[in-house]
């Protein structure tokens, strides 16, 4: 069984909904959520926030964490988690925002990637550092990792 799977079977079980809020990823994570028949029991909405303005605008993140932080941080993924289950009807979100490449500067190398994952009032981020490995590795490792957290939050 497919770690996407099992996910959902876990949530299905326990009556979660799910939420993404995704960047870098562009939807991938949505993608392999709704690739499975019956997903549409647990995957409730997917925000695709690709533009700042996009970020603001359908999750309500602050231009002042923009501004202060920059896109790819640890501070907009909590936000992006947290407008994601704001704006939904889900019990847990993920949220993705990441640098995947070609590209990237000596302070927010190609391939680090944020991650918040919101429960309830319960939240965690991460920054995982894939490496310069190709646009489309690091966007494929981002979306198998926010799919991990999603199903350790399942858990809890």
């Amino acid at each position: 069984m497919s770690a996407t799977a099992a996910l959902l079977d876990l949530c299905r079980a326990r009556g979660l909904r799910l939420a993404t809020a995704e960047s870098c990823t562009g939807g991938l994570v949505g993608a392999m959520l709704t690739e499975l028949a019956g997903s549409s029991d647990v995957f409730d909405c997917g925000f695709i926030t690709y533009s700042n303005t996009a970020k603001m605008e359908m999750l309500g993140i602050a231009p002042a964490t923009l501004g202060a932080h920059g896109a790819v941080s640890e501070q907009i993924a909590t936000e992006m988690a947290a407008g994601a289950l704001r704006h939904s009807l889900a019990d847990i979100a993920v949220s993705i925002t990441g640098i995947a490449g070609p590209g990237g500067s000596e302070h927010k190398p190609e391939g680090r990637v944020c991650f918040a994952i919101a429960r309830g009032d319960w939240m965690r981020t991460e920054t995982v550092e894939f490496g310069a490995v190709g646009r489309a590795n690091v966007r494929q490792a981002a979306a198998q990792h926010a799919i991990a957290l999603l199903k350790e939050a399942a858990e809890r």
